[in-house]
């Protein structure tokens, strides 16, 4: 499985949170720590943002597309995670 809750999320130390939403709605609000690559960015650019000894854990605002890019990532090899519930989650 490749998703993630809150819950879980927050016992790991130092996580490398990717903010997939646009620069915008990263700029209102985001999850400490979390950097923003914009969806679009990620998908077409990911080999320049990841590599793959990492793991990330990702997060869009509801979970739904970062639950689609995090499948299509690790199909490529990487190790990501999509966060359940998205920024939702968090508020």
């Amino acid at each position: 499985m490749n998703t993630i809750s809150v819950y879980e999320l927050k016992k790991i130390t130092n996580p490398i949170i990717i903010d997939i939403r646009d620069n915008y709605s990263y700029n209102i609000s985001h999850i400490k720590s979390a950097i923003n690559i914009p969806y679009y960015n990620l998908l077409n650019n990911y080999s320049h943002y990841l590599n793959k000894n990492d793991t990330y854990y990702l997060y869009c605002e509801e979970g739904r597309q970062s639950f689609e890019i995090s499948k299509r990532l690790n199909s490529f090899g990487y190790n990501t995670k999509s966060i359940e519930g998205g920024f939702i989650s968090f508020k």
